[in-house]
């Protein structure tokens, strides 16, 4: 028995792929991107073949629109699961605490509440539980306990599950009441810190990208970005795992004169190391002004493909649209590893029921 799933704001496909691999039938994935809906239908391959990727606002599944889509009466569904942007709630962000993206974890709850899923998920960034989310959160919380749902909430690292890369999530579980009984327990990591995948075994059997920028002829999207001369001579000064605050004087820009214990952006102009996993892939990955995202030794900042190797993609999965819109799917995806891991968790909970 395959139990059906939904995923709200999915993105490229990463937490639709993992819960596909765990053994859910993923029957509809909707986001308002239609780029990111564009790479899931390019890959369906990967999905069952009843899988539906729809270019869609939450907006538009309210109101009863996504019971109708998909034929279910409410009670229904399995799991509806979902990352809401998570912008609002970064603290790297700058400004207000009031975003109106905030708004889009109430419209996920609400869509609970139309649905009545046997469990949810929702993923955000660890930003969520604090200063700029603990009111969203705790509102949101609130609403799922009066609709009859034990929560459940922990911050996940995705390098403890075998993704090579530190990446620290919040995932909120809600499992409907009706059993009497909390049967879901967060996955136990698997990837010992002494154990964990270095950025070597996951990209350094691909070749050097071709010097006129242009894609491998074997690896789609494994190629190179242009760089400034100034940024050159900064890569050179660059060993494996070094950054900014690494760099002579002369070659700092003047806004990293200061220390970065005062004005922080410590990995920025940085190097990745083979021999341990890579920083947070991010939506601007695609730079390495933006982080520790340079090759461990080739002077480049590392390709789209190895952004998504590192992200757990698969090797030949497809991305639709151009370079920046591709970084920014790859960067805000959840690590199909890391979704399979709580997937499974999910399904013993449901299977014990």
């Amino acid at each position: 028995m395959r139990f059906s799933c939904v995923d709200a704001f999915s993105g490229a496909g990463g937490l639709s792929l993992g819960l596909h691999q765990a053994g859910f039938d993923v029957r509809l994935s909707f986001d308002f991107d239609s780029l990111s809906i564009e790479t899931q239908k390019l890959n369906g391959r990967y999905f069952s073949p009843s899988h539906i990727p729809l270019a869609a606002s939450i907006q538009e599944m309210l109101g009863g629109n996504l019971l109708k889509r998909l034929g279910l009466k409410r009670g229904d569904l399995a799991l509806l699961a979902g990352g809401p942007p998570c912008q609002g709630f970064s603290i790297q962000r700058i400004g207000e605490d009031d975003d109106k993206r905030n708004d889009l974890v109430h419209s996920f709850i609400k869509l609970v509440e139309e649905i009545f899923p046997r469990f949810f998920l929702m993923e955000n960034v660890p930003g969520l539980l604090g200063q700029r989310g603990k009111e969203t959160y705790q509102a949101a919380t609130k609403m799922a306990a009066k609709l009859g749902y034990f929560v459940h909430a922990q911050i996940l690292d995705a390098a403890d599950f075998g993704v090579p890369q530190r990446r620290r999530r919040v995932f909120v579980v809600g499992e409907r009441i009706d059993s009497g009984l909390e049967r879901f327990e967060f996955p136990i990591p698997n990837t010992p810190e002494n154990s964990r995948i270095p950025v070597r075994k996951v990209i350094s059997h691909l070749p050097i990208p071709p010097m006129d920028g242009s894609d491998h002829p074997m690896f789609m999207g494994h190629r190179r970005d242009r760089v400034s001369a100034l940024n050159m001579r900064r890569l050179k000064a660059l060993g494996p795992g070094q950054d900014r605050q690494n760099l002579p004087a002369s070659l700092l820009a003047d806004c990293h004169k200061q220390d970065a214990s005062v004005i922080g952006h410590r990995h920025v102009y940085g190097r990745m190391s083979w021999d341990e996993v890579a920083p947070t892939i991010t939506a601007r990955f695609d730079s390495f002004t933006r982080g520790q995202f340079a090759h461990p030794e080739q002077n480049r900042t590392i390709s789209l493909r190895e952004g998504a190797l590192l992200q757990t993609f698969p090797e030949d999965y497809i991305f639709a649209g151009n370079k920046v819109d591709i970084a920014r799917q790859i960067g805000n995806a959840v690590p199909p590893t890391l979704a399979k891991s709580l997937g499974r968790q999910i399904l013993k909970a449901l299977k014990s029921r």
